[in-house]
């Protein structure tokens, strides 16, 4: 068994004073298979000093040596990028195929974006007697999840370091070691000491410490809405930035005049993709009433066609989900689904036949659907699809936002001059037609319950930026 006792901090790596080892579970056969000494508020203190005297010096470097530094990233994180897709692969179970062209490829795309953001971005202009100019925010706290581990990091780390900022990463405790080798490959590239820090901990302990922290500027946390609240709550008292990326129950609707094999395909894919363990996953399938039971059939078939199996395996397309209680989670909302008069088409309680152990999950798909049902309402966070069904645009519509959150919504129609009008209606940060491939340069955020504030491009460099307006003659 593995066994790391370290977090880094002024570029030292160095053993956590307060917390006895964890152990870190690996999904795919529940049992341990390393340990990690997490943090508490002393080594918090520890590396915010470090960041705070860091910040003196690295915010003024200039856009040019900024650009280098990321470039040193990039270049450092390209070869270790297969250690980064093990690693991930392992920690969370998402198969390795997965891992390798989607888990580890966004790192690499959000460095890319963030280099081009930063040669471009307009740090000062001037109009008349009045100059605006943007300036790093100071010390940041940057708390990330699980589910997408490398790619919430990156995308916080990346802007962070772009607008001169110095940091300190949490990491979620369940797969703690992608964040763990992203600090080699900073120090590697030659991130200078205090810069980045990584203290690894409990939300409740670590997290807190961090967004309480006088010595904290901002707090950029990505997680559920539940814990977002209570991050928002404790940097309260500091009045410091608070950027939240949260939770989501995303619709996909699917209009009559769609390719409805191909949409309710893809649909069901990108629900079930990752295990279903991604924020902005199309969780509720709106059909038109006259095509339901076909869109069912579809749904069925693809569900039941769908590879789940051990994350080592090329051939699996779903991995376990993270951990027992994500598990017992997804099973009692399955279990709601069932008891709340939802019709079962795919899927059910219990693992995938031929899986007696790991964390896995059976693809599942409810159709009959009702706004007011459990698995309608909540974000599951799991293979699980919900059905339902409208018959006008103005239904559609108030279906799609009748929701606490509102991080993105997908539209399937050949008309896209009608797909646009739809799009301007959904209450949403972020609106994906006819399933466009993923874009990195696309502003990332949520309307309502799914957050505050956008990740990405020159949209997450804003974000740590300060906007100072000077006025007067200039000589």
């Amino acid at each position: 068994m593995r066994t790391f006792n370290q977090s880094f901090v002024d570029g030292v790596w160095f053993d956590p004073v307060e917390a006895d080892p964890i152990d870190v579970i690996d999904p795919s056969t529940e049992e341990p298979y390393a340990q990690l000494r997490v943090g508490g508020a002393s080594d918090v203190d520890r590396a915010v000093v470090s960041a705070r005297r860091a910040f003196s010096f690295f915010s003024e470097w200039s856009v040019d040596q900024r650009v280098e530094l990321l470039e040193n990233v990039l270049a450092v994180y390209t070869a270790r990028y297969e250690d980064v897709a093990e690693t991930i692969s392992q920690e969370m179970g998402a198969p390795v195929s997965f891992s390798r062209s989607m888990q580890a490829a966004v790192g690499t795309a959000h460095l890319q974006q963030t280099v081009r953001a930063l040669k471009e971005f307009e740090f000062s202009r001037q109009n008349g007697s009045l100059l605006v100019s943007y300036e790093p925010i100071g010390v940041c706290a940057l708390i990330t999840p699980w589910n997408w581990p490398i790619n919430q990091i990156v995308c916080k780390v990346a802007p962070a370091l772009a607008a001169g900022c110095t940091m300190v990463l949490k990491p979620s405790e369940i797969a703690p070691f992608s964040a763990v080798l992203f600090a080699e490959i900073l120090d590697e590239a030659g991130v200078p000491p205090g810069v980045f820090n990584l203290v690894h901990g409990y939300g409740h302990i670590v997290g807190d410490a961090l967004a309480r922290h006088s010595g904290v500027d901002m707090v950029s946390f990505t997680g559920s809405t539940r814990a977002g609240i209570e991050v928002a709550k404790a940097a309260a008292n500091t009045v410091k930035r608070v950027h939240q990326e949260l939770g989501s129950k995303s619709p996909n609707i699917i209009f009559p005049d769609a390719d409805l094999k191909d949409a309710v395909t893809r649909g069901v894919k990108s629900c079930f993709s990752n295990s279903g363990q991604s924020c902005n996953a199309p969780t509720r399938m709106l059909v038109h009433a006259d095509l339901i039971r076909a869109a069912e059939d579809i749904a069925r078939a693809t569900a039941e066609a769908t590879v789940v199996g051990h994350p080592r395996s090329e051939e699996s397309e779903l991995g376990p989900v993270v951990s027992r209680i994500q598990y017992e989670r997804v099973q009692q909302l399955i279990q709601a689904g069932i008891e709340e008069g939802a019709t079962l088409i795919a899927g059910g309680v219990g693992r995938p036949t031929g899986l007696d152990k790991g964390f896995y999950v059976r693809p599942t798909v409810f159709s009959n659907v009702l706004p007011t049902m459990s698995i309608a309402r909540e974000e599951i966070f799991g293979p699980v699809l919900s059905i339902m069904s409208f018959r006008s645009d103005e239904e559609a519509v108030s279906l799609a936002n009748d929701s606490v959150y509102g991080l993105a919504a997908y539209v399937q129609s050949k008309d896209l001059e009608h797909a646009h009008r739809i799009a301007r209606r959904l209450r949403v940060g972020n609106v994906h037609i006819n399933y466009p491939p993923w874009d990195p340069a696309a502003p990332f955020g949520g309307y309502k319950q799914s957050g505050n504030g956008r990740e990405y491009a020159e949209f997450g460099l804003a974000e740590f930026l300060e906007i100072k307006g000077t006025t007067g003659l200039l000589c």
